[in-house]
């Protein structure tokens, strides 16, 4: 295989975290994370009800049904975001993530946004946007580095500081 035609670390770890939105039960938007420290993965997640509860897939989606706009009342959905469930992984089997960077494919939440601040992750590497005002402005102000992936796989680097809602 030539060396330029395997993928970058970057791009490695995005198609890792695509795969774990395949296991995604929510029926509007798949999402899948890994957090990754020193090219070593640490823990990732996807979209889903919590343990042990039903899924979406098999009740149907509260969001849909109350007609809460993307990006909206993130309270009122039964499943953990993707980049919660990894944050939580981490947690739960005592995994340091501090220093690290997570991979998701899509922009984090305000919600989420907080807990990666709070986790002392230093760098997001994403691809779809998300309409949240608010995450912008919090991820600015946090002065976490944010990478998104573009459509040829190449990244930029976005500078929202001074960003306001």
């Amino acid at each position: 295989m030539a060396t330029d035609s395997r993928p970058t670390w970057d791009q490695y770890f995005m198609s890792i975290a695509d795969l774990a939105a395949t296991r995604s039960t929510c029926l509007r938007r798949q999402v899948g994370a890994v957090i990754v420290r020193d090219k070593r993965m640490l823990a990732t997640g996807y979209n889903g009800a919590p343990k042990g509860l039903q899924h979406c897939l098999e009740i149907g989606c509260l969001r849909e049904k109350l007609a809460i706009p993307s990006g909206e009342r993130h309270e009122l959905c039964r499943a953990i975001h993707a980049e919660q469930n990894a944050v939580v992984q981490a947690a739960t089997s005592g995994v340091d993530i501090s220093g690290a960077t997570i991979y998701t494919t899509t922009f984090p939440c305000s919600l989420c946004s907080k807990i990666i601040i709070n986790a002392g992750l230093v760098r997001i590497v994403c691809r779809d946007g998300y309409p949240d005002d608010l995450s912008r402005q919090l991820l600015g102000e946090s002065g976490i580095r944010i990478d998104v992936v573009l459509g040829d796989n190449s990244l930029k680097t976005i500078d929202l500081r001074g960003e306001q809602v």
